[in-house]
Parts: structure tokens; C-alpha cells; sequence
């Protein structure tokens, strides 16, 4: 009697522990390989994966995704994930983690009311796409929308920190005579004058570009619609920081004298979106550079070009155009480290919910990610871009 009563107590934890698997039911997760070419991050490291295997989620990740980022297929088959050769049996799973948007082909091989999360990058993404999306009754995110419990961007916060870093290096190779610029070092020394480096947009890109520009004595001025944004960089950076409402006059004679210009204005949370016009490129120095961070957006300059990592720069009136959606691939590693801490959190927290649909009737932070529920458009800049109707995302939850 005595050894039963002892096994009962033994066996208690292990039934309190199946009927809470059974009530948050398990997450099967599939994680492409991205084209090299456009796209070398991951939504999830290793690391990432063994947090989310370990609570009994699958997660399915195709052979070499992570060679881009110098991780070996066996580093996450050791963390618990399942290698597949086939694309297929990634996108057979019911929620799919990728950076790049999802193609046409792609989707052809998701099932209905799956599950795609990535980057918006909207001049990557398609009309057609978006239809495909939408006929097949998917839940679509985009990253950089996806609030937490403080109301803060998570993966803006974290990957515009990288970007400003990542500006800043590639704007001085750029200037330099290895890659064809007019050979200035990006800062100063004694006896000669500074760079001049502007920055569109008093955001964490920004703020963070100004600070490493400074840092290597460059002449640095920050233009924004927000005096809130400027009033905080100009507290954070000191006196010897430029800053400036965007006008006219005084952008023109920015524009003039910049060496480098980094733009980060973004524009999926503003009604009016703004754009340096092509006369006013025209104006700039001879062999000076433009940085276009927001091009995922449609860019800041009417100039911009969306270009791949393959093919990133391009020269038009003597200017050196550097557009693509994803400068932070440069550095794919640290990029996928900085995401996968915040991924994997939130699949655990989907998880908690029971079900995607579950996750975004319960948290406002989550649902604000969404730009496709159930088939449906939500979002205002996509709608508007692609001239397709949209809907208060908030109108559809009872329906679903």
C-alpha cells in the first residue's frame, strides 16, 4: 500500500504535465532555405530552436538555410529541428518563419489557413502574391509590426540598431577608393575638414547612425517631420549634432554639401509618405552617397531603386545609390541572433494561446503584425499600395 501510494505521488507531475501539452496544443514550424542572392538571414538560430523544441514544438528546416550564416545543418539537427531536402515539407507546416516575403511559388505550397510570418520589404512582395494570400484564406505578418507589452516595435528596435551601425560601414567603404569613391575617410583629422553625413529620419536607425558617425568626427545633421524625435537625439547626442525639421531650404542646402546621405523615414504608421525629388539629387556633389533604408517602404528618394544584395549599388546623375530592404544582412549572424531572441519568444507565447486565431483576439501587439487574417487585407499601406481593398482587422474577429 505503502510503495502505490508512492508511485501515485511520483506519477502526478508527469499526468499535470500531459494535460497541460494537451491543452496548448504543439506548433509545427517550417523554416525555408532564402535565396542567398536576395536574403541571408533566419528567423531562428540554433539557439532559437532548442528553446522551441524543448517545449515539444516541431520545427522543420530545409538542408543548408543556415550556410548563409555559417551554421551547420547538424548544429540544428543537435538543436532538435528536422532536416528536410524538399521545400515542400517546410511549407507543409502550419506556420512558416521566413525574412525575404513569401513568392508566388511559395505559397502554391502552403496549405489553407497556414501561417506566414516575414519581412515586409513591399517591393518585394506582389499583387499577385497578396491574391494568392488571400484566396487561400492564409494569416500573413510582417515583423517590423508586431508590438510587445510596452507598445515598442521589438524587431524595428532591434534591427534598426544593426542598420545604423551597418549605414555607417557601408558608407564609408562606399566613399572610399576600393569601391570607386571619391577616397574620403568617413570622420576627420587634424587640418582637414570633416565629412558631412545627413540623416533623414530621428528614429533608432537614425540616432544610432548619427552616434557612429560622430564618433569617427564626421559633421552630422538630422532632419525629421517629428521636433519630439529631434529634441530626444539632440538631448542624446549633445550640442554638436545638427537638427532640423524637414523644409525645404534648409534640405536643399543639406543636400548640397552632404557626402552621405542615410534615409530612414518610415511610413508604415504615417498617413503622407515623403520623397526627395529627382531635382533635387541632381543638386548633390558629384560622387556623393545615398543610403536608402527605407526602400522596403517605396524609399525616400524618387531616385531609389530596390536592389538585391548581389547588385546594391548603382550611380545615377554622379550620385552612388545604395538601396536594398535588408542592410542588415551584411552581417546575417547577428541579424539571426537578434531575431531569434525575440521569435522564439513569441512562438511560445502562440503556443500559450492554442492557436494562431486564439493569439490575436487575445493581444493587440500581436494582431497589429497582421497584414492577411483568414484571408483577408489589413493593412492600410499594402491595400493602398497595390490598390486593393482593406479591412479593420478588428471588424473580422468575431467572424473568426
Amino acid at each position: 500500500m505503502k510503495n502505490n501510494h508512492k508511485e501515485q505521488r511520483s506519477l502526478f507531475p508527469e499526468e499535470c504535465l500531459l494535460r497541460e501539452i494537451a491543452r496548448h496544443p504543439r506548433l509545427s514550424i517550417g523554416i525555408p532555405k532564402e535565396n542567398p542572392a536576395i536574403e541571408t538571414r533566419l528567423a531562428l538560430t540554433p539557439e532559437g530552436v532548442a528553446i522551441v523544441t524543448e517545449e515539444g514544438h516541431s520545427v522543420y528546416i530545409q538542408r543548408g538555410a543556415g550556410q548563409p550564416m555559417s551554421y551547420s545543418d547538424l548544429q540544428y539537427s543537435e538543436a532538435g529541428a528536422f532536416l528536410v531536402d524538399n521545400a515542400s515539407d517546410v511549407f507543409n507546416a502550419d506556420i512558416v518563419l521566413k525574412i525575404a516575403p513569401p513568392t508566388l511559388d511559395e505559397l502554391q505550397l502552403m496549405h489553407e489557413n497556414a501561417t506566414v510570418f516575414s519581412m515586409l520589404q513591399i517591393s518585394n512582395l506582389s499583387a499577385e502574391s497578396i491574391k494568392l494570400m488571400m484566396q487561400k484564406k492564409l494569416n500573413a505578418f510582417v515583423y517590423e509590426l508586431i508590438r510587445d507589452e510596452q507598445d515598442n516595435f521589438p524587431v524595428v528596435s532591434s534591427i534598426s540598431d544593426i542598420e545604423g551601425k551597418t549605414a555607417i560601414a557601408v558608407a564609408a567603404e562606399l566613399m572610399s577608393n576600393e569601391r570607386g569613391g571619391k577616397g574620403l575617410l568617413l570622420g576627420g583629422v587634424a587640418g582637414i575638414s570633416p565629412s558631412e553625413v545627413m540623416i533623414l529620419g530621428a528614429g533608432i536607425a537614425g540616432t544610432v547612425a548619427a552616434r557612429t558617425a560622430m564618433a569617427l568626427g564626421a559633421q552630422v545633421k538630422v532632419f525629421d517631420h517629428d521636433i519630439s524625435k529631434l529634441r530626444k537625439i539632440h538631448q542624446s547626442l549633445g550640442q554638436h549634432v545638427f537638427t532640423s525639421v524637414i523644409h525645404p531650404a534648409v534640405l536643399f542646402r543639406a543636400l548640397a554639401t552632404a557626402d552621405a546621405v542615410i534615409a530612414n523615414l518610415r511610413y508604415i504608421n504615417d498617413s503622407e509618405r515623403f520623397l526627395v525629388s529627382e531635382e533635387l539629387v541632381k543638386t548633390m556633389k558629384q560622387g556623393a552617397i545615398i543610403i536608402d533604408l527605407s526602400i522596403d517602404q517605396g524609399g525616400c528618394f524618387e531616385t531609389s531603386e530596390c536592389r538585391t544584395l548581389e547588385n546594391p549599388f548603382f550611380e545615377k546623375h554622379g550620385v552612388m545609390h545604395y538601396c536594398i530592404p535588408n542592410i542588415s544582412a551584411r552581417v546575417a549572424r547577428t541579424s539571426s541572433m537578434a531575431l531569434s531572441n525575440i521569435f522564439a519568444q513569441l512562438l511560445l507565447k502562440i503556443a500559450n494561446s492554442g492557436s494562431i486565431n486564439s493569439a490575436i483576439s487575445e493581444s493587440y501587439g500581436f494582431r497589429h503584425g497582421a497584414y492577411i487574417y483568414g484571408g483577408v487585407l489589413v493593412n492600410r499601406l499594402i491595400g493602398n499600395y497595390y490598390g486593393i481593398p482593406y479591412n479593420d482587422i478588428a471588424l473580422l474577429l468575431p467572424r473568426f
